[in-house]
């Protein structure tokens, strides 16, 4: 090939990729993406009631209250067999699935070995809006024919969920 013949190869050639630089450029666009996450999840798991609902014997439940997260009751047990049985609503009123994951009521030291409290537990899931209920039940002990020295036993609890 003669220098002539190079040169205009040379120069087609640069023709060729200024020609193809403009219709990539012409043809390419930027696009462009905005974006904000929002978290809106809430977690609230309440006590929403608590009722006497059940009295055996000469037992009587008081007057027993509540606030969102915590449940107070004073049972007064008269004679052996006597119990008082307190059903406790809780609630999921937050927007985040819950499950039940512990329960614990631990006696406060120096209680009478005549009272007893027994417990069931709450339902295993919590959907959101959804609610469940369990009972704590306190009894004199039936074994009993004596008034015991110590007449009074207390007990504090915790339920406790987590996310499903």
């Amino acid at each position: 090939m003669n220098k002539d013949g190079k040169n205009i190869a040379i120069a087609s050639l640069l023709i060729l990729v200024l020609f193809m630089s403009i219709g990539y450029a012409a043809l390419a666009q930027t696009l462009n993406l905005n974006s904000t996450a929002t978290i809106s999840g809430k977690w609230n798991i309440e006590i929403t009631n608590i009722t006497a609902s059940s009295t055996t014997g000469t037992a009587d439940g008081g007057t027993p209250s509540f606030t969102a997260s915590q449940a107070t009751f004073d049972p007064t047990l008269y004679k052996p067999g006597d119990s008082v049985t307190y059903t406790i609503t809780v609630k999921n009123m937050g927007n985040i699935d819950a499950k039940f994951d512990s329960m614990k009521l631990t006696e406060t030291a120096g209680g009478s070995p005549a009272i007893i409290y027994t417990n069931t537990e709450p339902g295993a899931s919590l959907t959101a809006g959804s609610e469940t209920t369990f009972t704590v039940t306190a009894t004199y002990d039936s074994s009993y024919t004596d008034i015991p020295s110590i007449t009074t036993k207390t007990i504090t609890g915790t339920v406790e969920y987590v996310q499903a």
